[in-house]
């Protein structure tokens, strides 16, 4: 079994119906330290994030021309979900949007060639996901917005540029790694249709949740 498909089993292992994910305690961060902590733990202790951003990571390594693009256009959607939430703006369905956002992202790999290249022009599927991940991230930085409500500009500058390395960081290890090991295209197929298969799994878990309440 391929490293790809361990790495899917563990993250389905580790799934848990919760939202609200708080390294701090629950405390605003009130120092520079506070914010970029708080910044970097956010996205991996949310699995619903955290599988999200490897789901970005997995399928950018099918994205040959637009690998690196998708991940920096999904985290500066964070950035201005962030902002959105700090502006109290409102967005609604969050959690049902976020969960429909792994299960999305997990389907089109599940899906393989049947989305990956045969019904679409490659450079319409590639600019669709990067569309679908610009709008996911929006969603998912409004919800790491939480944190920092009420904190001062320089611990939430801190918390941005956290929690902006972090998921930068995780997607293009994921890409990395995954293209390495999958050099190929039919070598890549099967490992990265069982992680879809697995993140479907963990967003069809948070739906649920979000759902039922």
């Amino acid at each position: 079994m391929s490293t790809v498909s361990l790495f899917g089993m563990g993250l389905l292992l580790l799934a848990s119906p919760a939202f609200a994910h708080h390294p701090t305690g629950g405390e605003i961060p009130s120092t520079v330290f506070e914010g970029f902590w708080s910044g970097l733990a956010h996205p991996v202790i949310g699995l619903d994030h955290f599988a999200f951003i490897v789901a970005v990571g997995l399928l950018a390594t099918i994205q040959r021309a637009w690998g690196w693009v998708l991940p920096v256009v999904f985290v500066a959607g964070t950035l201005g979900g962030t902002g959105l939430h700090l502006g109290r703006v409102d967005l609604p369905g969050l959690e049902l949007v976020i969960s429909l956002s792994v299960l999305t992202f997990g389907l089109i790999l599940a899906l393989g060639r049947g989305v990956s290249g045969i019904t679409m022009v490659p450079w319409v599927r590639s600019l669709t996901i990067t569309v679908l991940g610009a709008i996911a991230g929006l969603f998912h930085g409004y919800a790491y917005g939480e944190a920092v409500i009420g904190a001062e500009m320089t611990p939430i500058l801190a918390y941005l540029a956290g929690f902006a390395l972090v998921q930068l960081g995780i997607a293009i290890a994921t890409l990395t790694l995954a293209r390495r090991w999958c050099s190929a295209p039919e070598a890549a197929e099967l490992p990265l249709r069982f992680a879809g298969f697995t993140l479907l799994g963990i967003g069809a878990t948070f739906l649920s949740s979000a759902v039922l309440g």
